[in-house]
Order: structure tokens, then C-alpha cells, then sequence
């Protein structure tokens, strides 16, 4: 899942894979009087206020574009964090008078990069990025947006080369956990894991970044079989105290892997806006035999329905695993994970991909992943035994 860390402050992560949320399609309003839902937080809260101060001062002043830039601004951050679509097609909907022209500055630039990375649109991300750079070409954000999207795309010695340029723009712990988030996939966790062990014991972090680097430090072991480790680094991101819906994510997987169904029921029953969440809250509800179970295979159906009437490709890998595991229908899922693999490849792609073509007993179409494996030295003890096991099937 692609994570952001923005630079001076994280505002989530980058959600597409390093997707490991997946939010519905963004409903982008055309009229600002519509009232499409009442959200989580009543009037009074701070965040509505502040919101609400923010709406006022555009509405006075349509055109001025640093106000837009805010307003957008804290609806991602919201949206990141709640898990609610509607606030990044707010986002959008803000930056409306500026998405279209021939140059936008280059903070319109970033949001709408981050917009349309969040809609698996990767190529007209980096796209945006790099007229920012062109611009700004100490921009830190862009580089590390653009790292994280070409990490996606497993595209690492560019990406390496995207976080070395920020050696002279960023504090030292946003270059070392953009490099060493890298090198656990491709052949280096041990050393990836020492060093962002001492990044981590930096008083000096904030909670955001505290979280950024617990959870690479905690996904990381659980890719080398650390469990004992990887628990204690999700604890640590937890401690924090900040709702981050990549943290939820993940360790909601690392939960499922290690059959503590009861642990995900806890942590996601009231966590279902996002897609990706919700299908971890079904399988373990299967696993449990749970009456909740049917509900959300119902519902989740129809999200991805949705999604294909739209023609998006947001939901693929989420659709994929949830008519494999789900749905026991292998032979619907595969495809699915192999259109996901085109786009983007983590390791949680490769993993949904392998399953696939073992449950069909297909090689071919395991092929991509077992070179990508070979190629970049990944080190993951589930992905290797998935792959052992389709290289010695008779099949």
C-alpha cells in the first residue's frame, strides 16, 4: 500500500497499496449546498470547526488559492485517517477552479497527484510530480510522493533515486525510512530493520512519523517470520494514539495470518467505510462463522459491482481476494489478481496472484511474481513458501 509521509507531517499513508486500505469511489459533489451525509463528528468538535472556518474563508474568497490548498489539504488528512471517501471527492471538489489549467502551481499539483495516485491513477501522479520538480526541484513532498509510487509500481532503483534526493531537503529520519522502507522488500531487512530501529528511538519524532516507521519496522518482521518482533512494533505504532487507517490495515492482516479472528472482529467491527477493512472484518467473521458474515459479503458484493459499472480499477485486488477467499471462486479470482498485478506490485499483489494460480493450479500465471521474487531478492517467508509450492506441484 502506497504510504505518504508528508514531509514535517505525515497525513497517511499513500492508500494504494502500499494499498492496504481501499476506499469506496469518491462522490464528487457539484454543488456546495448538498447535503450527502452527516459525518462522524458533530458541530462542535474542533475538526468541524476548523472545517468550517476553512469553507467560510474560501467562500469569501473563491479564487484564492492558498485557502483552497487548505481546506483540500485537511480534507485528505481526514479522509486518510477516517477511511471516508467523501473527503478526498471534497478535496477534489475544492481544487475544482484549478485542476484543469494549463499549469497549476505546483501545490495544486500535489494534492491532485496524491488524489489520483489514491484512484490507482499512477502514471498522471508522477506525471504532476514531476512538473512540480521542474518547478521546485528541492520539492521534498513530490520526491517522496513520487518514491512511494514508484515503489508501488516496483520500480525501486528509481524510487532509491527519488529518496536520495531528499538528503538535502528532509530531516535525516524521512530519507532513512523512505531508503530502508525499499530495502526490506528487496534482499536487505536486516539492515533495513537496524536502522530504523534507531530511527525509531528518536525522541524527536512525531506521532505520525512515530507510526510511519513502527509500521515498516513491524511489516518487515512479519515478512521475515519475526512474529514476536512485528507484534511489539505494531504495539509501539499503536501507542501513538492516532487513528491511521494503513496501521489498521495491516496489522489487521498480520491478525488474520496468525488466526486471531476474535482480535480483527475488535479492531475492525466499526471501521467497514473502507472497502479493504471490511473484507478483513468478512474473513474473519467467516473464520468465526459469525451471523454478521453474510451482511458483509452482501454489501462487499455490491461495492465491487459498483465499482466495475464505473470502470474503476481501485477495488481490483481487494475483489480479487474477497472471490477467492470469500467467494471460493477461484477460477473468477484469478484474472482479477492478474489486472491488479499490471498496476501494482507488492508484496501483498504478489501474494494474491500466487494464491490464485496455485488454487488453479496454473504456473503461467504465477510466472511474473516467481521472477519478481528472483529478480529483486524479496525476502518474504509466505510468499516463498507460496512459491515453492507451485514450483514443485505436479501440475
Amino acid at each position: 500500500m502506497i504510504r505518504l509521509l508528508t514531509v514535517g507531517s505525515v497525513i497517511g499513508w499513500l492508500m494504494l497499496s502500499h494499498v492496504g486500505t481501499t476506499y469506496a469511489e469518491p462522490y464528487r459533489p457539484t454543488d456546495d449546498a448538498q447535503i450527502l451525509e452527516r459525518l462522524s463528528f458533530k458541530a462542535s468538535d474542533p475538526l468541524a470547526r476548523e472545517l468550517e472556518s476553512l469553507r467560510v474563508n474560501l467562500r469569501n474568497n473563491p479564487r484564492h488559492l492558498e485557502s483552497a490548498v487548505k481546506l483540500a489539504t485537511r480534507y485528505i488528512e481526514q479522509g486518510r485517517s477516517e477511511g471516508d471517501p467523501r473527503f478526498l471527492g471534497q478535496a477534489q471538489a475544492v481544487l475544482t477552479p484549478w485542476w484543469n489549467e494549463p499549469t497549476p502551481s505546483p501545490a495544486t499539483l500535489l494534492l491532485r497527484a496524491t488524489i489520483r495516485q489514491n484512484a490507482h491513477e499512477f502514471n498522471e501522479a508522477l506525471a504532476d510530480l514531476d512538473q512540480v520538480l521542474v518547478v521546485q526541484p528541492a520539492n521534498a513532498q513530490a520526491w517522496l510522493t513520487k518514491a512511494s509510487i514508484l515503489q508501488v509500481q516496483a520500480r525501486y532503483e528509481e524510487a532509491r533515486r527519488a529518496c536520495q534526493r531528499l538528503a538535502r531537503s528532509a530531516a535525516a529520519h524521512v530519507l532513512l525510512g523512505c531508503l530502508n522502507d525499499i530495502a526490506g522488500v528487496t534482499g536487505h531487512s536486516a539492515k533495513s530493520q537496524e536502522l530504523l530501529r534507531q530511527v525509531l528511538s528518536a525522541p524527536t519524532l512525531s506521532g505520525r512519523e512515530r507510526i510511519w516507521i513502527a509500521t515498516i519496522l513491524a511489516e518487515t518482521a512479519t515478512r521475515t517470520g519475526a512474529i514476536r518482533e512485528a507484534e511489539e512494533y505494531f504495539v509501539e505504532a499503536f501507542k501513538v494514539g492516532i487513528k491511521d487507517q494503513y496501521l489498521l490495515s495491516a496489522y489487521a492482516d498480520f491478525l488474520l495470518d496468525q488466526h486471531r479472528y476474535q482480535g480483527v472482529i475488535s479492531l475492525l467491527q466499526s471501521e467497514t467505510r473502507a472497502d479493504g477493512l471490511l473484507l478483513r472484518l468478512a474473513l474473519a467473521e467467516q473464520a468465526l462463522n459469525l451471523s454478521t458474515f453474510q451482511s458483509h459479503i452482501a454489501e462487499l458484493a455490491a461495492r465491487f459491482a459498483a465499482s466495475r459499472e464505473r470502470g474503476t480499477t481501485v477495488h481490483v485486488r481487494e475483489e480479487a481476494r474477497f472471490t477467492l477467499a470469500l467467494l471460493h471462486d477461484a477460477e473468477r479470482a484469478l484474472p482479477l489478481a492478474q489486472v491488479n498485478w499490471k498496476m501494482q506490485r507488492e508484496p501483498a499483489d504478489a501474494r494474491i496472484l500466487l494464491e490464485c494460480a496455485l488454487s488453479n493450479k496454473n504456473r503461467a500465471a504465477a510466472q511474473p511474481v516467481l521472477d519478481w521474487l528472483s529478480h529483486n531478492h524479496v525476502e518474504d517467508v509466505r510468499l516463498r513458501q507460496l512459491a515453492k509450492q507451485i514450483q514443485e506441484a505436479t501440475f
